[in-house]
């Protein structure tokens, strides 16, 4: 194990735990106001195909990055309005955006390129950028969002109504604050970073997108987010473990074998990070205490 344990792991683990920052710190933004975000997966889908299309049409990935970016404030823009404006169930509504993602990119993908499995292959020119072949530059970003993320919910005063909003709603609504809006400008955010951690998957970890290429990341995101009872610096750490675990399947490939001689199946060790997300969810979902009115429908008094 001494082996595998050093400062390629580490890089690798960063990587690996760059989109799950992005996504659960846009979870936070729309669970701390109150809206329950079940559609990150989907939301990330939006801005690696998105950000994978335009990469590949124009040679731009900052363009790229950016409509992926857009993409995924567009569509969640779709689901507050379903959820704030019609009163959907959010956790039914979320799983629409997801099964929606699913089909979505492999219908536009087969009509531009006849391929439904997957975009053209993105020349390594045109993708984000790296430091020293390590570390994209949308990693450093990621990191950076976390203080700025604790700095505008404890210090500032949207942080103190997105708060208040999602612990009493009816409290906030009698100190002045819109609510609905701000659930919806939360929502939005939400959408932004989820579909930022998603673009970096297509044109920064990877060249290309391919169908379901988030593999159930939105769904450890949130996990992530439950288990650093929606406060930003814990969420970091809760992403880097599950980065670190992903990182290290991949480096255990190979290297360990059964009592048989018979080498892991690659399928086992892949099941890993999925089996500490239900470990999580069954463990802390009951401990961690979230907050009061999260998925609880508000509609102002007359």
């Amino acid at each position: 194990m001494t082996d595998i344990i050093n400062i390629a792991l580490l890089f690798a683990a960063i990587r690996a735990a760059t989109p799950l920052i992005f996504a659960a710190l846009g979870g936070l933004f729309s669970e701390r106001s109150g809206v329950i975000n079940i559609a990150l997966e989907g939301l990330m889908l939006a801005g690696a195909f998105t950000a994978a299309v335009v990469t590949f049409q124009t040679g731009n990935p900052y363009l790229g990055m950016f409509l992926g970016i857009v993409a995924g404030g567009v569509l969640a823009l779709v689901y507050a309005v379903a959820c704030l404006k019609f009163e959907a169930d959010q956790v039914v509504a979320g799983m629409a955006i997801n099964f929606l993602m699913i089909g979505l990119p492999a219908l536009i993908s087969g009509v531009l390129y006849d391929s439904t499995g997957s975009t053209p292959q993105i020349d390594k020119a045109f993708k984000l950028p790296m430091i020293g072949n390590q570390l994209s530059y949308a990693s450093i970003l990621a990191f950076a969002i976390v203080p700025l993320t604790w700095y505008i919910l404890y210090r500032t005063p949207f942080g103190l109504r997105l708060r208040a909003t999602g612990e009493n709603p009816q409290a906030a609504d009698s100190a002045g604050v819109n609510v609905t809006k701000l659930r919806y400008v939360a929502v939005i955010i939400s959408g932004l970073l989820a579909a930022a951690g998603g673009a970096y998957l297509s044109i920064g970890q990877s060249s290309l997108f391919t169908k379901q290429m988030t593999a159930g990341r939105g769904f450890i995101a949130l996990a992530a987010l439950i288990l650093a009872k929606w406060k930003p610096v814990p969420v970091l750490i809760a992403c880097m473990f599950f980065g670190f675990m992903e990182a290290l399947t991949i480096a255990i490939q190979g290297k360990y074998k059964m009592p048989s001689g018979e080498p892991i199946p690659i399928q086992f060790i892949e099941m890993i990070p999925y089996v500490l997300t239900i470990i999580v969810l069954a463990g802390f979902i009951g401990a961690s205490r979230a907050p009061k009115a999260l998925g609880i429908p508000y509609k102002k008094e007359n």
